[in-house]
């Protein structure tokens, strides 16, 4: 097992803690747990629901529309084709969503002290509009996730949209605010918690879940999600990984409050492939 890292949790932990967007627990939104998930394969059409309700009780819209990059952000969820070899098509309004979206975040101060991480260790462009550039690279240009050469998938899409493979499976959708948009349309169904070894059940202001859920006709078995947090903080943790590391996929351990995660960041070429948090425990245990 990986030993914990202790730059980049020290690192996450000044980044969550300049967090001003983030959702507060109990006050911006509230989440009803309900039971824990059963057994579940990747691809099952039918599995136990432990959880009738949904998992977003409520969430405070006006909040989330208020924030801009949130706001930014929801714009951005309805601009993909969900289904893999089916060729995305992005029209210059996206072009400009996608800008609006980078603007919003890289005023940040999350974003900056990433920003200054990276240009300690090289590996950005000082100039704002040179870093931008990067990240649209890294995160938003298309190109083909399986067999074939139909550009149908880019990093951001898979992270924070969710796609389907083969109608069978789904792939991605590791983002809190699109979980909740899909559930109020009905589109998701949350199915239970998955619990850790050490842990009988999660609290409903932890920020960091595993849950199983159903979309689009298949299952997820176990997906993990940060809850409430900015899209800019998710952005920029995986933003940072993907750059430190050259393997395929990095798995790095840290501390970020009181939990315990492996964040996960596959890539695809110089471009993001998946990144999810892995919950490994919480320390008020």
């Amino acid at each position: 097992r990986k030993a914990l890292n202790h730059e980049l949790s020290k690192l996450f932990n000044e980044m969550w803690d300049v967090d001003v967007n983030r959702l507060m627990p109990g006050k911006d939104y509230t989440i009803d747990l309900q039971g824990k998930a059963g057994a579940a394969q990747q691809g099952d059409s039918a599995v136990q629901d432990s959880a009738p309700r949904h998992l977003f009780h409520n969430v405070n819209e006006e909040r989330l529309k208020s924030i801009k990059t949130f706001a930014t952000f929801i714009s951005l969820l309805d601009n993909y084709e969900a289904s893999t070899g089916v060729a995305e098509v992005v029209t210059p309004e996206e072009i400009v969503e996608n800008n609006c979206f980078l603007d919003a975040i890289l005023a940040t101060e999350v974003m900056k002290l990433a920003h200054e991480y990276l240009l300690k260790k090289n590996l950005a462009k000082p100039n704002l509009a040179d870093f931008k550039h990067q990240l649209y690279d890294i995160w938003f240009q298309l190109y083909a996730r399986k067999e074939g050469d139909r550009p149908d998938s880019c990093g951001f899409e898979h992270v924070f949209v969710g796609e389907t493979r083969r109608g069978k499976q789904i792939i991605g959708l590791h983002n809190w605010v699109q979980f909740y948009l899909q559930e109020k349309h009905n589109q998701i169904d949350y199915k239970g918690y998955v619990a850790r070894k050490n842990k009988t059940r999660p609290d409903k202001d932890d920020q960091v879940l595993s849950i199983q859920f159903s979309w689009k006709g298949s299952v997820k078995p176990i997906g993990s999600n940060f809850i409430g947090v900015s899209p800019e903080f998710e952005f920029a943790l995986y933003t940072i990984i993907f750059l430190l590391a050259e393997e395929r996929v990095t798995r790095e351990r840290v501390k970020i409050e009181e939990y315990e995660l492996q964040i996960v960041v596959y890539r695809h070429g110089h471009h993001i492939g998946t990144a999810y948090p892995v919950l490994l425990s919480t320390t008020s245990e």
